[in-house]
């Protein structure tokens, strides 16, 4: 027997979510704090302005994760291939490249980049493009292991077999050895993605306006950093959620299009 709901439970009210969420959260704060979650609240014409502030900065993050990725793959890829090459001076050109960037502090390649370079070179990059090449040059360090990896799992067979067919060296690494790579590294990097969007909020030192550095600034203005940091938390969440289910998905189509090939 099934009973009848409440009217009043079929939609849930911001103010009764942010009730729940104020007792939850009073437990932690032992009582003492005066919870102010109307500063956040959608029924109130300063919440929603507030709101609109913070959301902006979610494409922000995304834009500048997602181009860096982009780059760093490209990168990571080249210095991968150079990693595996026969040619000593390219196989150490790799190494060093690998060893310099990965054993630098992404937040210290953003100040002496926006800061530093200026004075040793005169050019003066922008928040964004610095944001950007620091980003993709670091992270590329870790994509190029990753791609390596991936490259010497490929039996030498396959390579063999594709060049037996007629094809040519770069036709072999785009059409045969590439794919297989890239099904094999996928979850890697997705991984790298989801570290990229967590350490763009880095870039917020030197005033880049994505999401930590708009909850900053509108922590000075309201004055609420637990409820403010708190929907912070949420917006990581759930922009780390969507990716991983989306790499998950990427992960299964290929996974059924390599079992319709076979």
């Amino acid at each position: 027997m099934t009973m009848a709901r409440p009217r009043g439970a079929r939609r849930w009210r911001t103010p009764g979510l942010a009730a729940a969420a104020s007792v939850a959260l009073a437990g932690c704060a032992g009582g003492n704090y005066s919870f102010g979650w109307y500063i956040l609240s959608p029924a109130d014409a300063r919440g929603i302005a507030n709101l609109e502030f913070l959301l902006v900065g979610f494409w922000a993050t995304v834009s500048i994760s997602t181009l860096a990725t982009a780059i760093s793959m490209t990168i990571g890829l080249i210095v991968a291939l150079m990693g595996i090459s026969r040619r000593r001076w390219l196989f150490l050109a790799s190494r060093v490249y690998v060893e310099f960037f990965r054993s630098i502090p992404l937040l210290v390649m953003i100040l002496w980049v926006y800061y530093g370079l200026p004075i040793l070179t005169g050019v003066q990059l922008g928040v964004f493009v610095t944001g950007l090449v620091c980003l993709a040059m670091s992270d590329s360090a870790f994509t190029s292991e990753i791609f390596r990896s991936g490259l010497q799992s490929v039996r030498k067979g396959q390579g063999e077999a594709a060049r037996s067919l007629g094809l040519s060296p770069a036709q072999t690494m785009w059409l045969v050895i590439l794919p297989q790579v890239v099904r094999a590294v996928l979850p890697a990097l997705g991984n790298q993605y989801v570290y990229v969007l967590k350490m763009s909020s880095l870039v917020s030192v030197i005033g880049f306006q994505e999401l930590t550095r708009r909850a900053n600034e509108l922590t000075l203005s309201e004055f609420r950093p637990l409820e403010i940091y708190s929907f912070l938390v949420l917006e990581y969440l759930v922009l780390i959620l969507l990716v991983s289910w989306g790499v998950r998905a990427m992960e299964r189509r290929l996974r059924s299009g390599a079992h319709a090939r076979d």
